[in-house]
Parts: C-alpha cells; structure tokens; sequence
C-alpha cells in the first residue's frame, strides 16, 4: 500500500500497532524502547492514561468550532502556558513550522511598522526550524533547502553559539529580530554558553530588536525547566514551542511578550483548525500532568544518562562528545553513524541519527531508572559492535 505515499520519508521497515510507555509494539508483536519519543513529541510516554481519557472525553464533547468564536479550552491552556513561561498571549497552530511562520511574521510586521523596508531576521547556522517556505530558509541546513531556490528573502546568517557575530551586525539597519533555538535538536544536540541566551536578550534590548526563541523541540518540560529559556532567566519577545505540548495531538504555539504583544491583530494572522477545542482540552491535560508529575525528575534523569554513557563508551577514541541539557542528548561520533538507527532496532532500541554523526536521545520523560540501564546497556552493546567492526575494516 506505501506505493500510494508520497515518498517524502525513507520509512524504516515497521509498522507499529500499539504503545505504552516507553514502548511500541509493531504487528508482530515484538517491542521497541522509542528512545526519540516519536521526535520529541511524546513527552509523556506513549497513550498516557490521562491524555488519552481526555483525547476520548473531549472527541465525544465537541472537536471543532473554528476561531470564529470563543473556545474556552484555548483561553485557558493561554493562560496557562502565559503564567508558566512569563509571556502575555498566544497564538495557536497545528505544528511547530506554523508557529515558527507566526513569529517571521511577527517580526516582519514589527519591522515595517518601524519604517524598516527589509525587515530581516538573524538565524544560526545548523538551526531547523521547518520545512515550510518561510521556515525552510530560516533553516541553516543546505541539504534540506536544496532544489526548493528561490528561498524566501530577510535571513542573515551567523554561527550559533556565537554573541560576537551577533553583535557585529549591530549597523545593519535592516534586522528586527533574532531567532535561535535554546539547544539545537536536529542540529545534533548544540548546548549553547550559559550566557549566550542572556547576552542575545541584552543586545536585544540594546538594538530594538525582537528575541525570539524556537523551543519546538527543547520545551514542555524536555530540558528540565518548562521552557529551556527559563533556566536562563530569559523572557523573549516572541516563543514557540509544539511537538510535546499535545504528546501527539497536533497542535503549536507563538507567544508573546513585550514589544512583541501588539503587532497581530483582527486579520493579520489565522488558522483553520488551530486551537480547536480537541488539541486545547488535550494540551491542557498534558501540560498539567508535566507540570505536576514529570518535570522535576528531568535534570537528574539526563545528569545519569549522561554520566552512564560517558562512563560505557569511555574506551572509544571514535565517540569523541557526549552533549546533554535534560532529556536531549547526542552522542557525537568522529564519522558518519547512520547506521546504527538500523543496528539499534535489530536490538529493539529506536534511536536518531541527525547532523551525520551524532546519536541524538530524547526518551519519553516518564522513562524510569531500570529502562534507563537497559538504555544505556543496549546502546552501548550496539555502539561497541559498531566500533569493533569500524576498526577492523
């Protein structure tokens, strides 16, 4: 039947027919540990009693109204989301691109109404933020952008993790904004200064300029802190986040703050289906579950991870990093790696292998401390083979 698809993915070769926890089944009935959560997305395990009660529950109730009318599901998970993060509104979408369409947007409309022509924002190298047109060319991956020509215009582009390239674009007279991801995922896992963030915000302010911060993968409690951003004590003008906030259910967030707060109004910006009664009610769930049961275990949980595997692979030249904030890690290897996401589900382990060379983790928040070891213990035996076979050839 996969005939029938779009070849868009080079799909590995299951098909899974229930979850649980850290678990997938496929149709045979073998289990997986999915130790890259459906892409960051299922924070919470898979099919949580809670959020799936509450999927049911609301699906009964009512799905879809349209923003045409007040959704009272949408209003509180605002709220809610506002007071956790010290933003002042939001903005709802299906996916983490939308919501990274919202804030180019946002800045793009900022600039103009500063009397700006060219309204530019600054983005990283290695950064993803999408693979919609705008949030394609805001990406810094040449690989994903290529044969897409001509890339949507109003990016400048600088390394990431570093403040002084960033500044020296303080005469450009044309940008209006940075947008920078607090720890890049599909970058492999890049774990910026402690004060790197900080120091974004001051030039910021400094410049008039928006600081907008993609937290689509390290939000939703994945770093230990609701928003990464938080255990910077940065507010940024504009923050969008998705992937964990529905732990499946489509749905994204813009927020904003500050000189960001009242540049949308009526008609500058919409949705169809965007915070429907379903996705919010679902959301809201989540968030309080996390909020409540999970986050507080998050640091420790990616301290010991961190550690185990420093300690298990510490005998191979070949792994030259181990790179950690909460529950993202990557592993970062001196050659090409892909292979081991074939090895790794032959051992019943669903890993990532992203930037070429970095393994990249992000188990389920919930993981416990025995499916931790068996992590630890299964990846290692998989790594150990790989480098034993990468010597002798």
């Amino acid at each position: 039947m996969s005939q029938y698809l779009i070849p868009t993915y080079a799909r590995q070769p299951l098909a899974f027919v229930r979850g649980e926890g850290v678990w997938l089944y496929d149709e045979a009935g073998h289990k997986y540990m999915d130790v890259i959560s459906g892409i960051g997305v299922c924070n919470l395990g898979h099919c949580h009693p809670a959020v799936s009660r509450t999927l049911a529950d609301q699906a009964g109730q009512l799905m879809h109204t349209s923003n045409l009318y007040r959704i009272p599901a949408q209003e509180t998970l605002a709220q809610r989301l506002c007071e956790l993060s010290g933003m002042d509104s939001a903005f709802f979408s299906n996916s983490g691109a939308e919501a990274n369409e919202a804030a180019i947007k946002i800045a793009r409309l900022f600039g103009q109404r500063k009397g700006v022509a060219c309204p530019t924002v600054v983005v990283m190298e290695g950064s993803f933020h999408g693979r919609t047109m705008a949030t394609l060319s805001a990406t810094g991956n040449s690989k994903v952008q290529e044969g897409f020509a001509p890339l949507v215009e109003g990016f400048v582009r600088v390394p990431y993790n570093d403040l002084a390239a960033v500044e020296a674009l303080a005469d450009n007279s044309n940008v209006v904004a940075v947008l920078v991801e607090p720890v890049q995922g599909e970058g492999g896992i890049n774990v910026p200064a402690q004060d790197y963030l900080t120091g974004l915000r001051a030039l910021c302010d400094k410049q008039d300029w928006l600081l907008m911060l993609d937290e689509i993968q390290s939000g939703n409690g994945r770093t230990g802190h609701y928003f990464a951003c938080l255990g910077d004590g940065v507010t940024p003008d504009v923050l969008t986040t998705a992937k964990g906030l529905g732990n499946g259910f489509p749905i994204g967030a813009c927020l904003v703050a500050g000189k960001a707060s009242d540049v949308f109004g009526p008609g500058n910006h919409g949705s169809t289906y965007g915070g429907n009664p379903l996705g919010c009610a679902t959301a809201l769930t989540v968030v309080s579950t996390l909020v409540d049961d999970v986050i507080d275990g998050v640091a420790d949980k990616g301290a010991w991870l961190k550690d185990a595997f420093a300690k298990a692979l510490a005998d191979l030249p070949m792994v030259t990093e181990i790179r950690q904030h909460g529950l993202m890690l990557g592993i970062q290897f001196d050659r090409p790696c892909g292979e081991l996401v074939n090895r790794a589900r032959e051992a019943g382990l669903l890993i990532n292998v992203t930037a070429g060379s970095v393994v990249r983790l992000l188990p389920p928040l919930v993981i416990s401390q025995a499916e931790m070891q068996h992590l630890v213990d299964t990846l290692t035996t998989v790594i150990q083979q790989f480098a034993r076979e990468q010597e002798v050839a």
